[in-house]
C-alpha cells in the first residue's frame, strides 16, 4: 500500500518537516519510513548512505554535531520511540537565517521527522526515558571533519522545553557562534 510523503518548509526555508502516511487499526499501525520511490514523488532527492540509531534518558541533550564540508552530513531524523526536542541552526554564512535555530518536537506517536540539510548545526533534548532516535544520514561520519557548537551559546538563544542535564564533555565544551568553525556558504 502506498504512503504518501508530504514536506513542509518551516521558518528556515531548507529546513523541512516531513510526515510519511500511516495506517492505523486496532493492532496499532504501520508506516513505511523511507521509500525512495515515494520520497521522489514528493520532490526529495537526497541519497542515503548511512543511518544512525540513538537511545536516551530524559535530559540527554546530543548536539549540536556538524561536519564540514566537503564531508557535510545532511540527516533526516525520526524519533521512534519517547520523544524529543529537535533542533537545526543555520551555519551558512551570508544566508539571512545565520545563526538562527528551528526546532520541533518528535515523538513515536507524532511520527514527524525533520530534514536537516548540510550546513546545518543539528542537536536534541530527549523529553523522555526510553527514547529511540533514528536519523538517515548523506554522508558517512568523518572525524576529522565533525565539529559541534554550544547548545547554550546566547546569542542563538534556543529555547530548550527542559533543561539539558546529561551532557557528553565535548557538548558541554563546544565553541559558541563566533568561535565555531564553519565553512559552509549560503547558496552552494
Amino acid at each position: 500500500m502506498p504512503m504518501e510523503v508530504t514536506t513542509e518548509a518551516t521558518e528556515i526555508e531548507a529546513v523541512l518537516e516531513v510526515r510519511t502516511g500511516r495506517f492505523d487499526d486496532e493492532r496499532g499501525f504501520f508506516a513505511e519510513s523511507y521509500s525512495q520511490e515515494m520520497w521522489s514523488r514528493a520532490g526529495f532527492v537526497e541519497v542515503f548512505v548511512q543511518d544512525n540509531l540513538s537511545k536516551s534518558c530524559r535530559g540527554t541533550l546530543r548536539g549540536m554535531h556538524y561536519q564540514l564540508d566537503p564531508h557535510g552530513m545532511g540527516k533526516l531524523v525520526r524519533c521512534i520511540q519517547g520523544a524529543v526536542f529537535d533542533v537545526a541552526v543555520d551555519l551558512r554564512r551570508a544566508s539571512p537565517s545565520y545563526g538562527k535555530w528551528v526546532g520541533r518536537e518528535l515523538s513515536g506517536e507524532n511520527g514527524l521527522s525533520l530534514w536537516v540539510p548540510v550546513g546545518f548545526a543539528h542537536g536534541f533534548v530527549a523529553l523522555e526515558d526510553e527514547t529511540l532516535v533514528h536519523y538517515k544520514c548523506t554522508s558517512m561520519h568523518a572525524p576529522d571533519a565533525e565539529r559541534a557548537l554550544s547548545y547554550r551559546d546566547p546569542e542563538i538563544a534556543i529555547e530548550w522545553p527542559i533543561p539539558p542535564s546529561v551532557i557528553s564533555t565535548k557538548d558541554a565544551a563546544a565553541p559558541m557562534l563566533p568561535e565555531a568553525e564553519s565553512n559552509f556558504v549560503y547558496g552552494d
